[in-house]
């Protein structure tokens, strides 16, 4: 296979189109099976797209920011460059050929084109001060574990300069080929089939080594492994001799960051670089940025922006904005809207919080008082179940489970993800799930799987001051819930006016679905747990 284009696929249900954020090869790159080629930003999320197979990556045919089409190429790999190891060795010992069995669509390197195997990297004892190493000694391929029957044959049986097959993902598939350049159109499923087989922590290894792909071999595998296995060898070197981070998060000239990170330091105008990292591996994380932004002063210009001379400024409409643009119009034009509100004494939630948080069950675990609202939704729902389901033209579509969607304010705009299965938790494993929902999105990381197939939602427009609102459904939902500020209030009590802590609760029903007792009688279960969580023991 001389060249294979990689086509944009459809990391989610109906994709269209993707932005292109960051690419994380170049062209000369060496490429291993299912290493991150780029970063997009669908509709939804940011996804990494790994590559399906091996190769020498000859041509980027997008840009960074460009916005491409499903199915269009986006790269172009000539797995025929890829350096054969089955080369001699230096010092004259005897070849070692991994063995990788190669797709069924795929074919091998024909004979002819092995015959003539490309040079091997070698590390002379002293080179020459212009000698610059190749390219494919910065970041080599992982070599798969060869076959019994390939381990078996002794190396004398290998033709003497026969190419490795080229690896290729086991889940991609020959989609087509470009009439044009003749080059093969190489392609795989959806996310929701085809994920890469690896684990979170080698998959975020691997793209800490494709960022540092143009770096030397020893600083990028040692970034690599730092993030894949944080021992006490790992966590020391990234802490430094005197246990402290390191000063700059820098493997050789490659700032270690997440995009979302990176776009802030640009917003904010800080150089990376000059970030003091506190992530592990010396990756720079959020507080780091902004830390150092208050320390450059850098947040009084944000509190008195000058006006500049440009009198307008112009924000393109895409990708999540787009999408919710098209949401909320959706919703609000379709589902009739109908909302409620109730003023809650909320003190013994706050109580129930803070045992919780000084629980030895729940240590280590963010715990506040959107716990218990979500777990009073969720009460609530088993009660009321009709709020719990999806309106067609044909039927109405009620749920057994509860899919509760967390509406999150990210630097990417307004996302609402959903805990699966909420119905089934413990308040622990709510608490956790809450907090790893929360996480993943500020990165950035929510996949298009976590935000599909919610059944109801709810909103904290609380941690912004607010006290109450008028929340607009979840398209495909009935019902979403806003818990507003908790804050002390004047409250009759026993015919006495005390101070306690009141929150006031909207929500908006969709009208064809819910009738104004079914919705009363919902948000009145909510509000009685806020008052009363023992009732979570019902």
């Amino acid at each position: 296979m001389p060249a294979a284009e990689f086509p944009l696929p459809d990391v989610g249900e109906g994709l269209t189109e993707a932005e292109i954020v960051q690419w994380r090869v170049a062209i000369g790159d060496e490429i291993a099976v299912d290493q991150v080629l780029v970063e997009i930003e669908t509709a939804k999320s940011l996804v990494e797209l790994p590559s399906p197979f091996a190769g020498t990556v000859t041509g980027l045919l997008v840009s960074e920011g460009d916005t491409v089409e499903v199915g269009k190429p986006i790269i172009r790999v000539d797995s025929d460059a890829q350096v054969s190891s089955g080369a001699a060795q230096p010092g004259g010992t005897a070849p070692v050929t991994d063995s990788v069995p190669a797709s069924p669509d795929v074919q091998a390197t024909p004979p002819a084109a092995a015959a003539a195997p490309a040079p091997v990297a070698q590390a002379p004892a002293a080179p020459a001060p212009a000698q610059q190493a190749p390219r494919a000694a910065a970041t080599p391929a992982p070599a798969a574990a060869p076959a019994p029957a390939a381990a078996a044959a002794p190396a004398a049986s290998q033709p003497e300069h026969a190419a490795p097959a080229q690896p290729v993902a086991d889940h991609a598939t020959v989609v087509g080929t470009d009439e044009s350049s003749g080059a093969v159109l190489v392609g795989y499923g959806s996310a929701t089939t085809s994920p890469s087989r690896r684990k979170p922590g080698a998959r975020r290894a691997a793209a800490l080594a494709a960022e540092a792909s143009r770096a030397s071999s020893a600083d990028a595998v040692a970034a690599a492994e730092a993030a894949a296995d944080p021992g006490e060898d790992s966590i020391s070197q990234a802490v430094g001799e005197q246990g402290s981070r390191p000063r700059k998060a820098v493997v050789s000239g490659i700032v270690l960051a997440k995009p979302p990170i990176r776009k802030l330091a640009k917003d904010l105008d800080v150089d990376l670089a000059e970030v003091v990292p506190t992530g592990l591996a010396g990756e720079v994380t959020r507080d780091d940025v902004i830390r150092h932004a208050k320390q450059a002063g850098v947040f009084r210009n944000i509190e008195t922006p000058e006006w500049g001379d440009v009198r307008r400024e112009t924000i393109p409409v895409k990708g999540v904005r787009k999408a919710i643009a098209k949401a909320m119009t959706t919703s609000k034009f379709t589902a009739p809207h109908v909302s409620l509100f109730v003023d809650v004494d909320a003190t013994r939630t706050m109580e129930f919080v803070k045992r919780l948080k000084s629980s030895p069950t729940f240590a280590g675990v963010k715990v506040s008082p959107l716990l218990v609202f979500a777990k009073a939704v969720i009460w609530a729902v088993r009660r009321n179940r009709s709020v719990n389901s999806t309106w067609t033209d044909q039927e109405i579509i009620v749920h057994h489970f509860v899919n509760l969607g967390i509406a999150a304010a990210t630097p990417r705009g307004l996302i609402v993800p959903n805990i699966k299965d909420a119905q089934d938790m413990s308040l622990f494993e709510l608490a956790k799930a809450l907090e790893d929902l929360t996480l993943t999105a500020r990165d950035g990381k929510t996949t298009p799987q976590q935000m599909a197939d919610g059944t109801v939602t709810i909103t904290n427009i609380g941690v912004f001051g607010m006290d109450t609102g008028t929340p607009i459904l979840n398209p495909g939902e009935v019902a979403i819930v806003a818990m507003g500020t908790i804050k002390p209030k004047p409250w009759v009590v026993d015919g006495e006016v005390r101070s306690r802590m009141v929150t006031t609760i909207g929500a908006s029903f969709d009208h064809r679905v819910v009738d104004g007792d079914v919705a009363s009688r919902f948000v009145h279960d909510i509000a009685s747990v806020l008052e009363e969580p023992a009732l979570l023991l019902d």
